[in-house]
């Protein structure tokens, strides 16, 4: 549920992220790339409750704000497998308090330290991307959790859309019988792809982390 605030109000420490698409520039349209941005949007925020829900900002920029690491994560990882392929998208996530200082047409805007460290973290996610292609989330002081997201978006950037359909549908809950019938295949074929793709260590490691 999202939370309603006040202009001018200090908050208590919550989970920020910013994030844009990945080679956004070379869409073909730019129109259905950023429809394609708001669908994957809903669908997450369906999924993972938030302060404030995943929102579009100025160009192929977007943020949100979150009550736990967890839910930080699980919507990081939600809007990578909700994308259409061939898009894909990059995360800072921080901790830390924020203001809210004024309104605009997409929202509250909000400035603090969290805001600052999440966008600090993003940069850190584009400086690491030269030898570490499959990177696309950083947390600021994340420590070891950082050796998740690292091998989770590996993982996850090497997947196919089936993959990422039949991931995405774990995190909402969806059985794996269900998700055969959506795939038209037999669930032993996805229970192999589960464990084959790793996706079921991803899955699992958000449980651990959180």
């Amino acid at each position: 549920m999202e939370v309603k605030q006040n202009a001018s109000s200090v908050s208590a420490p919550a989970w920020a992220v910013i994030g844009d698409l990945v080679r956004s520039r070379e869409a073909p349209s730019r129109a259905e790339t950023q429809a394609a941005m708001l669908a994957a949007f809903a669908r997450v925020n369906k999924l993972v409750p938030a302060i404030q829900p995943l929102t579009a900002t100025i160009g192929d920029e977007f943020q949100a704000m979150f009550a736990n690491q967890r839910s930080a994560l699980v919507a990081t990882l939600a809007v990578r497998l909700a994308l259409p392929e061939p898009m894909d998208a990059r995360f800072g996530i921080a901790h830390g308090t924020y203001e809210v200082v004024g309104a605009s047409s997409y929202g509250l805007t909000q400035d603090g330290p969290a805001w600052w460290d999440a966008r600090s973290a993003i940069d850190e996610v584009k400086r690491r991307e030269s030898r570490l292609a499959g990177l696309r989330t950083w947390l600021h002081d994340g420590g070891l959790v950082n050796a998740y997201t690292l091998t989770r978006d590996q993982l996850v950037s090497d997947f196919t859309g089936r993959q990422r359909r039949l991931l995405l549908g774990l995190l909402e809950g969806v059985t794996q019988v269900e998700l055969a019938q959506r795939e038209q295949v037999s669930a032993s074929a996805v229970s192999q792809s589960l464990r084959r793709s790793g996706a079921l260590a991803i899955f699992e490691g958000l449980e651990l982390i959180g």
